[in-house]
């Protein structure tokens, strides 16, 4: 039997992804993770906070470059900027063309190239501090929800007794010892801002972690029960794989969430330590440390003191924003 060429022309291979409307056109399928992202580009408030984040990401990565290319001077003693009082001479802490958030009072360093530079290290801080948190609070937090037992209630209490030590207190309490041990065991020289800034991290992600498991162990009850993990259970597979090829990968929209939500605590946090002389100390630039040494000068230079201050605020607020908008994305009744 012959078909005509027309004919197979004329025919359609039908969308499986179309839905049939009721005036009898076809509307594309979309997926979840579409769908989520129509929905995050709606929310204008979500989308700016995006730019100002990746801005600050943008300037924390490029800005030891610059440094590197002279662009940025954060050492540079400027004592001839200074008055007899150790103070910028000039109007709003000596702003110029050369200096455009003035220079660092007692000092004469530049305010603007400090204030780039040391978004590098209270990020790296954060950063690391989080994935800290992330990794431990979701393996504890998969190895809980899914092995379930006396494995579960040992977990469990392990968490209730983390929470139970007060975070900041035994940060300062160990202090010392821990820079000392970690300046002991990391390479460089004694001066390099390595030691404190790991213990930093260290402190804030083995204690932040417990929150994240319990998050994880809630989705993975859901998990653990759906088809695709009880088949391969039936083939033989090993927990590990199961863990992190099986439940793991359907856990991204938690952690993508928690991820977003911790970072703004972490940086916060930072900022916090330096005031009580726990973060990173000078010359090395952070945002805290900048924002602690300016508290002496509020009122004699009070660009000195709010420059870093509402940076540290719009970093934090933006970050929140960011979360809440892929929180309500993934999850729109959440918004309701």
């Amino acid at each position: 039997m012959t078909v005509q060429a027309s004919n197979l022309e004329s025919e359609q291979i039908p969308d499986p992804t179309a839905v049939e409307t009721a005036g009898g056109g076809a509307v594309a399928g979309k997926s979840p993770g579409r769908l989520a992202l129509e929905r995050f580009r709606k929310d204008r408030l979500s989308m700016v906070s995006a730019v100002v984040v990746a801005i600050y990401i943008l300037l924390a990565i490029v800005a030891p470059l610059l440094v590197h290319f002279k662009v940025l001077d954060p050492q540079t003693f400027h004592q001839d900027l200074l008055n007899a009082d150790t103070l910028p001479e000039g109007s709003f802490g000596g702003i110029s063309a050369s200096h455009p958030l003035g220079v660092e009072p007692g000092t004469g360093r530049d305010v603007l190239s400090r204030i780039v530079y040391g978004i590098t290290f209270s990020l790296a801080v954060a950063i690391a501090a989080t994935m800290v948190t992330m990794i431990v609070g979701t393996v504890m937090g998969i190895i809980s929800g899914f092995a379930g037992g006396w494995t579960d209630s040992v977990i469990g209490r392990f968490i209730d007794l983390t929470l139970s030590f007060p975070q900041t207190l035994m940060l300062l309490a160990l202090s010392d010892q821990g820079v000392s041990l970690l300046a002991d065991v990391l390479p460089g020289e004694s001066t390099d801002p390595l030691p404190n800034g790991a213990y930093i991290v260290l402190v804030l992600g083995l204690f932040g972690w417990p929150s994240i498991a319990r998050v994880i162990r809630g989705q993975v009850l859901t998990i653990r029960e759906r088809e695709f993990v009880e088949a391969a259970k039936l083939f033989g597979a090993p927990r590990r794989r199961i863990y992190f090829k099986e439940i793991l990968p359907n856990l991204w929209a938690p952690l993508l969430v928690n991820f977003t939500l911790i970072m703004p605590l972490y940086i916060s946090a930072e900022a916090a330590l330096a005031f009580l002389g726990v973060s990173i100390p000078p010359p090395t630039p952070t945002l805290g440390n900048i924002l602690t040494g300016s508290l002496n000068y509020a009122q004699a230079d009070f660009l000195f003191f709010s420059a870093p201050a509402v940076l540290i605020m719009i970093i934090v607020v933006c970050f929140n924003l960011l979360g809440d908008g892929i929180r309500d994305a993934l999850d729109p009744k959440s918004a309701q």
